[in-house]
């Protein structure tokens, strides 16, 4: 009955996701979102290690040392900084994240929401994806300009609310859409 109770948490984050993804303009990251977790890869994995509060791939982690499902997951979705994570070509920091398009980092913002409200049910408040980010930021490895933006969207989710963060967050793809066109009709006319 597990794989039952994981399919139905998976695609409750999924459809979450895919609502606040329409409500800023990703329409196409709205439908493929995630959809690697259906895969036999990472559905089985976390079918066998569903607990419902928390993400299989940890209890995968915590019995076999690494998971194979996260490992999966995190090299098919670029809105995980991991994704982006590639050699520096610096003696000093073998590993950097690159920089994110703005869209995935948006998109992972909207993912840390309905992860927290998936997982978190009744007990979620707009903190809870700021709070959760923080726990676990000692470990990350982003692209500095990447890092700001999810922190600038997790702390006005956090401060003035919801509404204001997918509000800010469609004005910045905005803006980012304009400077690709902008771009691309100057690489163009040159």
């Amino acid at each position: 009955m597990k794989w039952i109770e994981h399919f139905q948490t998976i695609t409750q984050h999924k459809l979450t996701v895919m609502q606040y993804c329409f409500a800023v303009g990703l329409y196409r990251q709205a439908i493929l979102h995630d959809l690697s977790k259906y895969s036999p890869t990472e559905f089985l994995i976390g079918a066998k290690y569903y607990q419902g509060n928390r993400s299989p791939n940890n209890a995968e982690r915590e019995a076999k040392g690494y998971s194979s499902a996260w490992l999966h997951h995190k090299g098919r979705n670029k809105h995980h900084f991991e994704y982006w994570l590639d050699y520096s070509g610096k003696k000093d920091d073998v590993f950097a994240g690159m920089k994110m398009p703005v869209c995935y980092v948006v998109e992972m913002f909207l993912d840390r929401i309905a992860a927290c409200k998936t997982y978190q049910k009744q007990k979620y408040t707009q903190k809870s994806p700021l709070l959760y980010y923080e726990n676990s930021k000692a470990y990350h490895v982003m692209h500095p300009s990447s890092q700001k933006l999810l922190e600038k969207l997790l702390h006005i989710l956090a401060e003035q609310g919801e509404k204001k963060a997918l509000q800010y967050a469609k004005k910045v793809l905005k803006q980012d859409r304009k400077k690709k066109i902008k771009t691309f009709l100057k690489k163009k006319n040159d």
